[in-house]
């Protein structure tokens, strides 16, 4: 990853204006169709980084490779590998936007976070950009698989950079956004029309009006409970964490989502993903599992001087607030049903969480409700 970094020398980068956005880093107008087959892609990846970067553009195609890292459910992953003139090889990572995302992703925002998170040493370092994804170093690690993240072990390292993650920085308002995002994701999806018959049936069984006041009242019964604000990454899932046993090193990646946000949601959403893309939530972790991880995130340093008092207040404040991360993700998936072309049962996604909000509602306000009653004197 060190070699990498070598690329970006000023005098090496692409000509042109960069983009505003990312203070210098240099910037493509051209786009890679993430429908190609990869020998179909590369002529066209290894056009974009001889564009991107200058030193690269007199290079003869065959010092370039190209591979599939992953496919999620949203972004294509590729690792291009360039051999220099000098026989040394550098190995980035380029990141194709799925089609329709900018939809529901401020890519703005996003490329403003990454170059703060990235300095603070978070994720990968962002090399260029262009007009349908960016490129980034390449990070030696697996991606974690939805039963790693309950390893105590690995629960403890995970709590640990969630801490460190919360106290960055970012410029720019610090409100927390993850109303206002709701009731976008809740725009976009209450008026939708899906051409396929079987879809739409689907679809109209959805009562709105009930999702809208699910909405009103669990905002409502968050209010109350003041949590921290903080730079949340909103999507960790197992895809967003990568670990490389031999250096003992575990890495957040792609901060999409990341916004000024409630703390409670970001670790709440967390505990969501040990369900896996299957929605198996007889995964979600046990009250025992998540004081553990309390314990490793309120003081990294000395878990077990952490009071039952903060362990008590911070598991109220996560699974009140892990009802709003069922409701958000859910009508995302509503309107990634009609605007992704990616094969994945979206419309399904929505009544497998929505499912199970209601299925946790009872017992989760029936226990922020005795807390806030016992601490604050409200919902006597």
């Amino acid at each position: 990853m060190g070699k990498a970094v070598e690329i970006l020398n000023a005098e090496e980068v692409a000509e042109g204006a960069p983009d505003d956005r990312t203070s210098g880093i240099p910037s493509s107008h051209l786009t890679v169709d993430h429908t190609l087959s990869i020998p179909e892609m590369k002529p066209h990846v290894v056009e974009l980084c001889k564009d991107l970067f200058k030193k690269w553009s007199n290079l003869d195609d065959s010092h370039f490779s190209v591979e599939t890292l992953s496919g999620g459910i949203t972004n294509l992953l590729l690792k291009v590998s360039v051999r220099e003139e000098n026989g040394e090889t550098v190995n980035l990572t380029v990141r194709l936007y799925g089609p329709n995302t900018d939809y529901v992703i401020d890519r703005e925002r996003e490329l403003q976070a990454i170059q703060y998170l990235s300095a603070a040493g978070f994720g990968a370092k962002l090399f260029g950009v262009f007009k349908n994804g960016m490129v980034q170093s390449f990070i030696h690690a697996r991606t974690l698989a939805p039963s790693d993240m309950r390893k105590p072990k690995l629960a403890a390292e995970i709590a640990k950079k969630l801490h460190e993650f919360h106290q960055v920085e970012i410029p720019g308002p610090k409100e927390p956004q993850l109303w206002n995002e709701i009731i976008k994701f809740f725009r976009k999806a209450s008026t939708l029309q899906f051409d396929d018959s079987e879809s739409q049936r689907k679809y109209v069984t959805v009562s709105f009006e009930e999702v809208h006041n699910e909405i009103t009242e669990l905002k409502e019964l968050t209010g109350h409970l003041n949590a921290p604000v903080v730079f949340a990454h909103n999507d960790l899932l197992c895809g967003n964490l990568m670990h490389n046993e031999d250096e003992g090193k575990l890495y957040f990646i792609d901060f999409e989502y990341g916004s000024y946000n409630y703390r409670g949601f970001d670790i709440g959403n967390h505990f969501n993903e040990y369900a896996g893309y299957e929605c198996d939530y007889s995964l979600y972790p046990t009250k025992t599992e998540q004081y553990h991880f309390f314990r490793y995130y309120l003081k990294p340093h000395q878990p077990n001087e952490v009071s039952e008092e903060d362990l008590e207040a911070l598991y109220v404040e996560t699974n009140t607030y892990m009802l709003a991360s069922h409701l958000c993700w859910g009508l995302w998936g509503l309107i990634q049903a009609k605007i992704s072309p990616i094969d994945f049962d979206y419309l399904g996604y929505f009544f497998w969480r929505y499912t199970e909000y209601k299925k946790q509602k009872e017992k989760c306000f029936t226990t922020a409700k005795a807390y806030l009653a016992k601490s604050k004197g409200i919902f006597h």
